[in-house]
């Protein structure tokens, strides 16, 4: 144990280092020692006790659970809220927030943005401030959320965020049929968007699994369209594209009336971000990371830890 005159000094340059922002060279010229002293009683600091050293994350970011995903799944990008399942609303609006700060980040002026619907991407548009003048492409067609909320205005508020162009077209994520997608599908503002995706180097899309309530696409379709799809392999929809366990995309009658970008499509996006919230998705989650379609994900410790437990 150090004795009384080395532990004051030990106190002293702790204090110096660490509270006044004083560099060990500063240190060591006013205390008239080496820098290697320095060093040492720095390290005696810690080691005994007299500074310790925590590390504190802001709000609810989980480092230690964004870290496990990351390299669990080899994710380009992991954020992890720590948050519960009890409260949706409340889980779109932290996570949407969440998206928004991590677009901001990666985003650069050479990147073309991207953006699906998805009732998990509504806050994006509300929150994000700053970003490089990207163009943002629409990648699906629109439903309106009950707040009166689409993806065309998302796309735009993205857009003005950098003051970069915004590519929107008016038509439903899903027509009443093939022939009425076709022709939409040919309409020009349709036909410029969806020949913009191959340029598209962030995606930001939500994740649906096939059951009642954990996907838009099967609950706007009947019965019989839902087991018709489970039927020959539907597991789960990334923004309206369908695919099965193997992250596989899956050809349906279904996928004819879906106006959007396609699970091909979104193989070959260099960054793929997912939002997604809920327990239940675990699975679809998984079969999209596994089939390489997102490669980086936003989500929250209930699911996280689920995708973690399922996957050993």
């Amino acid at each position: 144990m150090a004795g009384t005159r080395e532990l004051i000094l030990v106190a002293r340059v702790a204090r110096g280092y660490y509270l006044q922002d004083k560099s060990k060279s500063e240190l060591a010229e006013e205390l008239g020692i080496s820098r290697f002293r320095v060093a040492r009683l720095l390290d005696a600091a810690r080691r005994d006790g007299v500074v310790r050293i925590e590390v504190i994350t802001p709000g609810a970011l989980d480092t230690e659970l964004s870290t496990q995903l990351q390299q669990r799944f080899g994710l380009r990008y992991s954020v992890v809220l720590d948050l519960s399942d009890e409260d949706p609303i409340m889980l779109r609006t932290r996570l949407g927030d969440a998206a928004a700060e991590l677009l901001t980040e990666i985003a650069t002026p050479a990147d073309v943005i991207g953006l699906a619907w998805a009732r998990s991407l509504r806050r994006l548009g509300d929150v994000i401030t700053k970003l490089p003048p990207c163009p943002a492409v629409q990648l699906t067609g629109a439903l309106t959320g009950p707040d009166g909320s689409d993806v065309l205005e998302l796309v735009r508020r993205v857009a003005r965020a950098g003051g970069g162009p915004a590519h929107v077209f008016y038509a439903p994520l899903l027509a009443d049929n093939a022939d009425t997608a076709r022709t939409l599908r040919s309409q020009a503002d349709v036909a410029h968007a969806a020949a913009l995706v191959s340029k598209v180097t962030i995606a930001v899309v939500g994740i649906g699994a096939w059951e009642k309530g954990q996907s838009t696409i099967f609950d706007i379709v009947d019965a019989s369209e839902r087991e018709d799809a489970r039927a020959v392999g539907v597991r789960a929809e990334i923004s309206g594209a369908l695919i099965n366990d193997r992250g596989e995309p899956v050809e349906h009658p279904l996928t004819q009336r879906i106006i959007g970008v396609t699970a091909d499509q979104l193989g070959r996006i260099d960054t793929v971000l997912a939002v997604a919230y809920g327990a239940g998705k675990a699975d679809a989650v998984r079969y999209a990371v596994e089939g390489g379609l997102i490669n980086a994900l936003v989500t929250h410790s209930t699911l996280a830890r689920r995708l973690l437990d399922d996957g050993e």
